[in-house]
């Protein structure tokens, strides 16, 4: 079987530690994208640009969690994939939560004091929901981008997104229990499992297990 190349894009504020618990068959080649500093007032989709000149390899398969999702959809636009997977994410800007959708008018998010950034157990709710139970030094670990100005760009073009259709070839992975991006928003297609925004954590089972079918499906 001729090699697949699969590009790992984390969530926000998340290092590529994130994705230490899953496993491909060898078959697969896994690489791994991270959060680089973005331009002040830069586009998403100029963002994507520059970190679509990472991939080296032709129709690759992306796999991406949370705004890493919506960010290689991003990239889906500009390179040609085989597969492109979101994990804990959004396919259109109607299945942000409401609460975001009314930032994005009243730029509430703009008001936000970026002290609060300096507590890890605060960016850890916010990136990963309530559920996920870890030490603080895993904290640490897995979120590794915590520059203000990065932060403020990010939840920006999170809110600002402007993606008002589903791409169709888009598989979306989804908890259950999501907090952060309630699954009452999710519209179908989707595949619905047990657990909540953190799945790349707690739900790396199911993912080792199921992950590589629909790659091949």
């Amino acid at each position: 079987m001729e090699n697949k190349y699969i590009y790992l894009m984390p969530g926000m504020a998340a290092s590529t530690k994130i994705f230490e618990l899953l496993k491909f068959p060898s078959s697969f080649s896994v690489e791994f994208l991270s959060w680089i500093p973005p331009v002040k007032n830069e586009k998403l989709s100029d963002y994507a640009y520059r970190i679509s000149k990472l991939i080296k390899h032709k129709n690759p398969i992306l796999i991406g969690v949370s705004l890493g999702g919506i960010l290689v959809q991003e990239i889906s636009k500009i390179i040609n994939c085989e597969k492109v997977i979101i994990i804990s994410s959004i396919k259109s800007k109607s299945e942000l939560p409401i609460h975001m959708k009314m930032s994005k008018h009243t730029k509430a998010h703009r008001l936000l004091p970026f002290e609060w950034i300096k507590n890890i157990e605060n960016l850890a709710l916010f990136v990963f929901g309530d559920s996920i139970k870890v030490r603080v030094n895993l904290y640490k670990k897995y979120l590794s981008h915590r520059d203000p100005e990065y932060l403020d760009w990010a939840i920006n073009a999170l809110v600002n997104w402007e993606q008002d259709y589903n791409i169709e070839s888009v598989i979306h992975i989804h908890g259950k229990k999501d907090n952060i991006f309630p699954i009452r928003q999710i519209k179908e297609p989707v595949i619905k499992i047990k657990g909540s925004h953190a799945l790349i954590l707690t739900q790396a089972n199911w993912l080792n297990d199921n992950l590589p079918k629909l790659i091949l499906d």
